[in-house]
């Protein structure tokens, strides 16, 4: 498909009653939020990202989609950060009334979401939407998303995907998948088709079949990709790593800068953490419960009558990294991480997950050479 036909694209999408999300620059950083048309997108702008730190640049050309991940995820859509469980109202007669405050779901389009979010969005499924008690307005919105993926062409300096065998090309859970070409004298896509509303949103749209070069080109753009990644953390062995080490002392370093700011969680596509307030008007007529995003790093998380299970910034920090890596495994089948970097990026004292992983494999491995060394 040519980059002019980028525009046709999203009127198709409109055509079939869907509102368009998706990244564009706000408040200098690309963020998701609603899209009118293509020119909306952060056009010929790439981000820089580092541990505590981003900032956007412009391109040497005009590519689409020449950059990685923001702080915005889908999450925030799915699982919204507040919303409406119940809303009470009594009368002038004292009589009360109960509705519930359960959204509409919109039918919403998600342009330009990458792979490892694509990853974060099968373990939100299997957390809030599988199972005996699903989580109702997930399953229901998660049943009116159209998606619509970028292959990634660009490696942030905090993104790890490789690692995590998430990325950086889509290979499943899309509607649709763009891989962007940008040559000195072309500007195209090449679309891979992942379900049959996809393939309706591509009926109105000008394409032809991909040549040989092409689908060649656009592997060697994953290729070159995947060759960039900015960080590596390894996996093997992780979780069985992590639970042997609950006591390093890594875990007392690392505390001693975060700040519990709640950052990385926020950021994070894969943490589902909520919490729920009663909210009642001073004239004592309306009452509603909200549920909001809550974060394993704040004290009021695991309080239980008589205080915080987890009063220390330490034992915080390690409960939320010790689940993402090790016990997420235990309890859903997979990794709670999928690589993509935010939680370094995002976090003002530059916290990098993989670093504290590879600390703490580091000292065990030390540990473990002293001990046979002693046996011997």
């Amino acid at each position: 498909m040519a980059r002019s036909a980028l525009e046709d694209m999203f009127r198709a999408i409109q055509a079939l009653g869907y509102e368009i999300v998706g990244p564009t620059i706000r408040d200098g950083a690309i963020v998701y939020a609603e899209l009118k048309g293509a020119d909306d997108l952060p056009i010929g702008w790439t981000d820089v990202q580092g541990p505590g730190s981003y900032r956007l640049e412009r391109r040497a050309d005009g590519a689409v989609f020449g950059f990685a991940v923001g702080p915005h995820s889908v999450k925030k859509y799915l699982l919204p950060p507040s919303l409406r469980l119940w809303r009470a109202t009594r009368d002038s007669r004292g009589a009360i009334s109960v509705e519930a405050g359960t959204e509409n779901p919109r039918k919403l389009a998600v342009f330009g979401l990458r792979s490892c979010e694509l990853h974060a969005i099968a373990i939100q499924d299997k957390v809030l939407a599988a199972g005996a008690h699903p989580d109702a307005h997930y399953a229901s919105q998660r049943q009116h998303l159209l998606l619509v993926a970028v292959n990634c062409m660009t490696a942030g300096a905090t993104c790890f995907c490789t690692s995590m065998r998430t990325g950086p090309r889509a290979t499943h859970g899309y509607d649709l998948a763009l891989t962007e070409l940008v040559g000195e004298r072309s500007h195209e896509f090449v679309i891979e088709f992942g379900s049959g509303t996809g393939m309706r949103v591509m009926e109105g749209v000008p394409h032809r079949v991909a040549g040989d070069a092409q689908i060649a080109a656009a592997g060697e753009v994953t290729r070159r990709t995947a060759a960039a990644m900015g960080r590596g953390l390894e996996t093997d062995g992780i979780k069985e790593l992590l639970y042997a080490n609950l006591e390093n002392s890594r875990w007392d370093e690392v505390a001693s800068r975060c700040l519990a700011c709640t950052n990385c969680t926020m950021v994070c596509p894969t943490c589902f953490c909520t919490s729920v307030e009663d909210r009642v008007e001073l004239g004592g007529s309306v009452a509603e419960r909200v549920r909001m995003w809550d974060s394993c790093h704040t004290m009021d998380f695991s309080h239980l009558h008589g205080g915080s299970v987890r009063g220390s910034i330490k034992a915080r920090y390690r409960q939320w990294l010790t689940h993402k890596l090790a016990s997420w495994i235990d309890q859903f089948g997979s990794s709670g991480c999928v690589g993509c970097g935010r939680c370094i990026t995002w976090c003002p004292a530059g916290i990098d997950i993989t670093e504290e992983a590879a600390a703490i494999r580091a000292t065990d491995l030390r540990k473990r050479r002293m001990v046979a060394a002693n046996e011997s």
